[in-house]
């Protein structure tokens, strides 16, 4: 894992249902609105052809609003003649769905409004229905998981050393709107508070997994998507339980601190919108993290030797990794890896 400065492209998966979204070309700002939409249940029939007396195959002629269109309850769908009308209306606010080919309408209540928002400043190089796909410069780094919706805010460091724990009694309202930075670890108690106080994100080298099914329930793996607002963004750098992070990870942070940042949840890594020449950054991170016997995460360091057959903590063997903090399952090694 180490800092890096370069272009980079981001891909915004849509929900189904967008209405307006970015085009090709588009200049857009980190927390730019990229797409709109609404999620809409329980399609209704309203006759259309029959009731207007023509063919269902003439009934586009007639037809005053396109599928996919959101209506207000009364709005005309189609109307013929002029002196003797007939109109076919919307019985209730939703958005037309479809038009069959018996010449019905189909008409859909709307349940829910979302946006997706630019986790990328720059310009937008695809754009569908599916997804909008934008390309710029900025300083990033890659973690190993994240979780809740994507997230922009100026970056804050909450912790005075990388080995400290984000307490509670540090996050006010006064943190509104920034990706909030911890150490060595996030409580669910911090991450519950952070969210109430309306703190964009989080940041930490660990979370609990015990404090992440507090936070999201034991469904955790679904805890993302724009649609889930409702829900802390938080972004773990380094693993699970506790990790201090190397110097060369937290220390740029200070000095990136107070840019504007946003965490991509899909790619798990923060983006931090600072000029390239900020500071010589791209130091290379310790090379292995160690995930210890019963969860703990910290960065190797010193001399490392390959151990074919050990006996750890948790009484399991098998191959391992020695080094200045004893011997650790060699599966339980990992890299830090921001291009991953």
């Amino acid at each position: 894992m180490s800092w890096r400065f370069a272009r980079w492209t981001v891909e915004h998966e849509l929900p189904f249902g967008s209405s307006e979204h970015a085009r090709v070309g588009d200049r857009v700002a980190a927390g730019a609105t990229l797409a709109t939409g609404t999620a809409v249940r329980g399609a209704v029939r309203v006759t259309g052809a029959r009731r207007l007396g023509v063919a269902p195959a003439d009934l586009p002629r007639v037809t005053r609003v396109a599928v996919g269109a959101e209506v207000a309850r009364g709005t005309v769908l189609a109307r013929t003649g002029r002196r003797f009308a007939r109109a076919v209306t919307a019985p209730f606010a939703g958005r037309v769905v479809h038009l069959s080919a018996e010449g019905d309408f189909w008409l859909a209540p709307v349940v829910e409004r979302w946006l997706v928002r630019s986790t990328m400043a720059g310009e937008v190089v695809r754009a569908t229905d599916a997804t909008v796909v934008v390309e710029g410069g900025a300083w990033s780094l890659g973690g190993i998981a994240a979780y809740g919706p994507d997230a922009v805010g100026g970056l804050v460091i909450g912790v005075g050393g990388a080995g400290e724990e984000l307490s509670p009694h540090r996050v006010d309202v006064r943190l509104r709107d920034r990706i909030l930075v911890g150490g060595a670890r996030i409580a669910a108690e911090a991450v519950t508070r952070a969210h109430a106080c309306g703190v964009a994100g989080l940041v930490a080298g660990a979370v609990p997994a015990g404090g992440l099914r507090t936070v999201y329930g034991d469904d955790v793996a679904a805890a993302g998507g724009p649609s889930r607002e409702d829900r802390p963004t938080l972004l773990c750098l380094a693993g699970f339980g506790a990790g201090p992070l190397p110097a060369e990870i937290f220390e740029p942070l200070t000095v990136l601190a107070g840019s504007l940042a946003a965490i991509h949840v899909a790619s798990a890594r923060l983006f931090v919108f600072a000029p390239a020449d900020v500071g010589d950054l791209a130091h290379d991170a310790p090379a292995l993290v160690l995930a210890g016997d019963f969860g703990s995460v910290h960065p190797l360091s010193g001399p490392l030797r390959a151990v074919e057959h050990a006996r750890f903590a948790s009484e399991h063997e098998g191959p391992g990794i020695a080094g200045a903090n004893g011997t650790v399952p060699r599966a339980n090694v990992l890299p830090f890896d921001a291009a991953r």
